[in-house]
């Protein structure tokens, strides 16, 4: 028979949460808001000086990394703040209320706040950093992605603007932290291309979510399919024309290369064009990076694109 003292043995209980393991957790869960999967966006900032031939200088090597930091920590406030305005919305959503906001891992004063620092100390830093003109694009950039927080995703056409402008402001900002002409050809097709897969991925959102207007964004239903068909199959053609345009242009005088790598490259960008339209047809475009990491041809075309391009700018 047990000794009746071992009936009376208190059950153990599980150890409070430390100080340590929250603040852990709040870290991680300010990481995981601040979208690290967004981050190889950021990598636009080397497309000015790469088409410049100017990506391994000295200068370049030092400014470049600097430059990708601060972009990136200008975005994240943008995400702090967008999901600590939109944590109420967030919850009632079967797929965002497991964001760390929405999900009170990170509370909205926290989000908020570390958003705001952001906003203040990168802008700030780029001026000792890079140049003025950096982070006079960097501040412009915070003020146009919060004002679509705020107001503008709500207004029809803009909102597929305001993110494309966002894609070219990564790839302009490189070319201005180093004091690099940009080209007008350069600007039309960066600009157009970005409206594209933003089209093509605001397409595939209504294409996916027809009959279920209450599961997606409002300013979605405003949409009809054949409308946003229409923005990126004609922000598709702009891009190409630019990019033609610019091949022609720049490749007219006589090459030193073995091959026309220039005009030849024209090839490889319609091709990815092309490949890339089959997923936002489809319906199934989701965000840019996913879509060219998933499809190993497409991947082969950018990869045979980014040589012919690289040979073209070094000549060779």
């Amino acid at each position: 028979m047990a000794e009746p003292t071992a009936l009376l043995e208190p059950r153990p209980t599980a150890a409070p949460a430390t100080p340590s393991r929250s603040l852990r957790n709040l870290a991680l869960g300010l990481l995981r808001t601040a979208r690290p999967r967004q981050w190889i966006k950021n990598v636009l900032v080397v497309a000015a000086p790469a088409s410049a031939g100017e990506l391994f200088t000295a200068r370049a090597l030092t400014q470049l990394p600097l430059v990708f930091a601060l972009f990136t920590a200008c975005a994240a406030a943008v995400y702090l703040v967008n999901d600590a305005r939109d944590a109420e919305a967030d919850r009632a959503h079967p797929v965002k209320r497991h964001r760390p906001v929405a999900a009170g891992q990170v509370p909205v004063p926290v989000a908020y706040a570390v958003g705001g620092a952001l906003a203040v100390l990168a802008p700030t830093a780029a001026v000792w950093l890079c140049s003025p003109y950096t982070s006079a694009l960097l501040s412009a950039y915070l003020g146009l992605q919060l004002a679509y927080c705020v107001s503008l995703k709500h207004v029809l056409v803009v909102d597929l603007v305001v993110v494309a402008t966002g894609f070219l402001m990564r790839a302009v900002i490189g070319g201005l932290a180093l004091g690099i002409p940009l080209s007008r050809w350069f600007l039309i097709t960066t600009g157009f291309g970005a409206l594209f897969m933003v089209a093509a991925k605001r397409y595939s959102e209504a294409v996916q979510m027809a009959g279920r207007e209450g599961a997606t964004r409002v300013l979605l239903t405003e949409y009809t399919a054949g409308y946003l068909r229409f923005v990126w199959q004609l922000a598709a053609g702009v891009a190409v024309l630019g990019y033609c345009l610019w091949a022609l242009e720049e490749g007219g005088a006589p090459s030193t290369g073995v091959l026309p790598w220039r005009q030849l490259s024209v090839v490889a960008f319609v091709l990815a064009v092309l490949r890339y339209a089959v997923f936002a047809e489809r319906g199934t475009a989701g965000e840019p990076e996913d879509v060219v990491l998933r499809d190993r041809p497409l991947a082969l075309i950018g990869v045979v694109w980014l040589a012919m391009y690289g040979l073209a700018v070094a000549h060779w």
